[in-house]
């Protein structure tokens, strides 16, 4: 019924159906598997048992009858947990999600490795650390670039800014503001501070910035 489910998303390609854990280890470990749809209760290794002798998890939803299972699972970082009987809109949702996962993990594959951006600077084309970015500001069409080494303003909007910058530790606090998390010097009453440069943040921006700051 699940795999049925799957076929039908244009987004989907079943790559393979497995009655027990052990035939499903070879099959994962030999090819590129984004999203496994894992039961628990399999004959000759459990779904869990599988996850733990993985070098490399796929985006985990695990499927199963038994709601029992969930702390171990998400001590998995399992990606999502669907009790059976659920529901078509239930499946759609969690590989929905499992799919903006990827987009954002291919994103930051892309962009992890870059340290630095080259920007149009009047008539000089230069190279901007990204470690040196205090934040972005938006101008109306243009957007002034904060450093520690002095400030540069350059023909383009924060959104597309935000979309190079992904995966680089960059979080939008407001239509207006880029920061990068590691220049917080704190967070007071709905506003941000740089190098003692006060940077507001609007309230639908508020979770985003504090899923990105390691809070003890």
């Amino acid at each position: 019924m699940l795999s049925d489910m799957l076929k039908k998303m244009d987004e989907v390609q079943v790559a393979g159906e497995f009655e027990d854990a052990l035939s499903a280890v070879s099959a994962i470990k030999k090819s590129q598997v984004d999203i496994l749809f894992l039961d628990v209760e399999m004959p000759g290794m459990s779904g869990l048992e599988l996850l733990k002798v993985l070098p490399e998890k796929p985006l985990t939803i695990l499927v199963t009858a038994q709601p029992s299972y969930a702390v171990e699972a998400f001590e998995l970082n399992v990606m999502d947990y669907l009790v059976k009987p659920f529901a078509v809109s239930r499946v759609i949702a969690a590989v929905e999600r499992a799919i903006e996962l990827l987009k954002e993990k291919k994103a930051k594959a892309t962009t992890a490795d870059s340290e630095y951006i080259f920007i149009k600077d009047r008539k000089t084309i230069r190279q901007i650390r990204l470690k040196n970015i205090l934040w972005l500001e938006a101008k109306g069409d243009y957007v002034k670039i904060a450093t520690t080494e002095g400030n540069y303003t350059i023909y383009t909007t924060l959104g597309q800014l935000e979309e190079r910058l992904l995966g680089n530790e960059f979080v939008r606090i407001h239509r207006g503001y880029i920061i990068p998390v590691n220049r917080i010097d704190y967070i007071e009453d709905g506003t941000v501070y740089i190098q003692g440069n006060p940077l507001p943040v609007s309230e639908n921006r508020r979770n985003g910035l504090l899923k990105h700051v390691r809070l003890l």
